[in-house]
């Protein structure tokens, strides 16, 4: 069974969504979830989602090399 794991950033997308991302673990191993969760009691309790991902541990550069540029990306003025 997966642990509840360290809850690192919460992510609004709605009144009613929010991305939560946590380091957890499942079976002896470790990684990143970034998942949905919902609410339809005016946020009192908030549902995972089956919509989310996954990332281990060895790939996080990879996706913190990619979060880099989409800042850089969406930094840029555009002419």
């Amino acid at each position: 069974m997966a642990d509840e794991g360290k809850m690192l950033a919460t992510v609004p997308r709605s009144d009613t969504e929010r991305m939560q991302i946590a380091v957890k673990e499942f079976k002896g191993r470790s990684y990143l979830d970034m998942r949905i969760f919902y609410t339809t009691d005016e946020g009192e309790t908030w549902l995972p989602t089956k919509k989310g991902v996954t990332c281990p541990p060895e790939n996080l550069e990879i996706l913190r090399d990619a979060i880099d540029e989409a800042i850089k990306e969406f930094s840029t003025p555009e002419e």
